[in-house]
């Protein structure tokens, strides 16, 4: 299940929400109780790593064609 951020329209308090359907709507605020809350666009982060030895043999990758130790 995805969380969702909403901002109260009301008080402008911003909550985090786990909700089962990106269609359903938004809870009401904590805060004040307001049932009109709009959703926010919200930005993901991902963490990729490279693996062990690739990076001990890692020589820096050619200009062209991609690094060799992650097949590219």
């Amino acid at each position: 299940m995805p969380i969702f951020e909403y901002r109260c329209s009301t008080c402008g308090f911003i909550n985090e929400v786990l909700v089962q359907s990106a269609s359903s709507k938004g809870p009401a605020c904590p805060e004040c109780g307001e049932k009109k809350v709009e959703k926010q666009f919200s930005s993901f982060a991902a963490v990729v790593k490279e693996p062990a030895a690739a990076a001990s043999n890692c020589q820096g990758c050619p200009s062209a064609g991609g690094c060799p130790n992650f097949n590219g």
